[in-house]
């Protein structure tokens, strides 16, 4: 089978959910959080799985041992994949706020930019952008912004899958990961800048990932992504997130979901923030 076919099937794959424990017109209880968790902790426990993103990046702790070595610099590897996420998967620097426990499939939770924003720069559009299923962006909202990186020769593309080819099974991953809000600004960062990109140097290499939201933290961890709320991921990550938020006008953030190379139209949801110690690896500063 197709390496980026196995990588697909194994990223779908999820523990089935209790429909009936869920409410679909509002959050679900802090109980089914906490459910969730002990499903991750239980289909983990003596299975040997690496350290789990995301995380608290404010907290160095961690007591995973599995140990793998560190991908290399995102200059010196593919830029494979971009997409992004509503409200940020990692708490820390500027965006600790808890958008609550969401639907409990991973929309409408996450951590929210907890600086303040002007009147203008929330002054709400008069339609949402980049809509889906379960609702689109506006003026205010957070988004965590995933530039995937893969060091098997590849180009960018659209899924996960893009970061796979059929020489290389088993590459390194790294995720340059920069947190946006959203704002009413034309003045404001261009999204289509932030996720240009194109080969230099004889990579393929994101040209606008900002150099000054303060100096990355970087861990060993996994792929994220709500389908591993209760089941572990077997995908090793390093990765390196930015703790200050940098604005970005949403109209142009619309504008790069009509049209763009990675077919990224919405928002993903997110996964619950992995709070387990044995399933967090220790950041080393």
């Amino acid at each position: 089978m197709k390496a980026k076919m196995l990588f697909v099937l194994a990223a779908a794959a999820t523990v089935a959910f209790n429909a009936l424990a869920i409410d679909s017109h509002g959050a679900v209880s802090d109980e089914i959080i906490e459910l969730q968790r002990a499903n991750l902790e239980k289909n983990t426990t003596g299975k040997g799985f690496g350290p789990q993103a995301p995380r608290d990046i404010d907290s160095a702790a961690g007591n995973n041992t599995f140990l793998f070595g560190a991908a290399p610099t995102y200059t010196a590897m593919n830029l494979c994949n971009i997409h992004f996420h509503k409200n940020a998967e990692h708490k820390g620097g500027e965006f600790t706020m808890y958008a609550g426990n969401g639907d409990g499939r991973g929309y409408q939770s996450g951590f929210k930019y907890s600086g303040s924003l002007s009147k203008a720069e929330l002054a709400p559009l008069d339609h949402e952008v980049c809509p889906s299923q379960h609702g689109g962006l506006q003026s205010g909202d957070t988004i965590e912004v995933h530039y995937v990186h893969s060091s098997a020769k590849i180009k960018p593309g659209p899924t996960l899958g893009a970061c796979f080819n059929e020489d290389i099974k088993n590459p390194q991953l790294r995720v340059e990961t920069q947190v946006y809000v959203l704002v009413n600004d034309s003045s404001a960062l261009d999204f289509a800048r932030l996720t240009a990109h194109n080969e230099k140097s004889g990579f393929q290499q994101a040209l606008g990932i900002p150099n000054n939201t303060g100096k990355p933290i970087q861990y060993s961890g996994s792929t994220t992504g709500p389908g591993y709320n209760e089941q572990g991921s077997p995908f090793l990550v390093t990765w390196s997130v930015r703790p200050k938020v940098a604005k970005v006008n949403i109209t142009s953030v619309g504008q790069w979901c009509k049209g763009n190379a990675f077919n990224e139209n919405h928002a993903h949801g997110v996964r619950n923030l992995v709070k387990n110690p044995k399933l967090l690896s220790k950041i080393e500063h």
